[in-house]
């Protein structure tokens, strides 16, 4: 836990809190923490500071917080990823998160199966869990927005051409097109597109291409895809 992070409701007094939950057992217990010890903390979707320990006892922490600063300057990137397999989307929240994306859509496509919708790690508190995990680790406050799109066709052709409007808009699919984000103007937004390990169909890649979309590759390697999205990222973030 790089930083504290604050919910509205842990606060008692205008400039203290009180934390009784996991964040309580990570400082007593991993972080040891002790009364006037100052520590990093920032409010959700909000300003970032210090935390000073005021009180503390076996069921609870008390701090006075001044929290005067701004968060980090998010990515400016909208992530479009086909909707990995389940047990890789914890890892994907974690590292979208940290790195600073605040826009993801999920989205379906032909090599995506269909069971994967059902999967419990898109329920709101599940999903928030890792997302949050990546905003401690990052020392970020600004939660991602997460949609989801389960059909393609109405996505590609309503939605995302509206996305995509003055913004760097890339596709990463194997085997043609210049290597990604080679040439990226990182002052301009950019839209970027992640398919599943297999890459997307040809059909799908040629309605991204028909929403202003350029093709790129990444290599002979083929990634993960919790590999290529940190790749990609960090080719935008450095």
């Amino acid at each position: 836990m790089n930083l504290l992070l604050l919910h509205a409701s842990d606060f008692i007094a205008p400039d203290r809190v009180r934390i009784d939950d996991y964040r309580f057992i990570h400082l007593k217990k991993i972080i040891k923490i002790v009364t006037g010890e100052r520590i990093k903390a920032g409010l959700l979707n909000g300003n970032i500071g210090y935390a000073e320990v005021e009180q503390q006892n076996n069921d609870y922490i008390e701090l006075t917080v001044k929290l005067t600063e701004q968060p980090p300057v998010a990515l400016n990137v909208h992530l479009v990823l086909a909707l990995p397999r389940p047990k890789m989307l914890k890892r994907i929240f974690q590292t979208i998160s940290a790195m600073g994306v605040k826009q993801l859509s999920l989205i379906h496509s032909a090599r995506v199966e269909k069971s994967y919708w059902q999967t419990p790690w898109l329920q709101a508190d599940k999903m928030n869990q890792h997302l949050l995990l990546g905003l401690e680790q990052a020392q970020d406050t600004v939660l991602p927005q997460v949609h989801f799109y389960q059909r393609f066709k109405p996505f590609v052709e309503d939605v995302l051409p509206g996305l995509a409007i003055g913004r760097q808009a890339v596709v990463a699919h194997p085997g043609q097109g210049d290597f990604c984000l080679q040439q990226v103007n990182r002052q301009q937004p950019a839209i970027l597109a992640v398919g599943p390990e297999g890459g997307f169909s040809d059909y799908e890649v040629k309605k991204f291409i028909q929403a202003g979309f350029n093709r790129c590759q990444m290599g002979e390697r083929i990634l993960r895809v919790e590999n290529a999205v940190p790749v990609l990222l960090g080719r935008l973030l450095y």
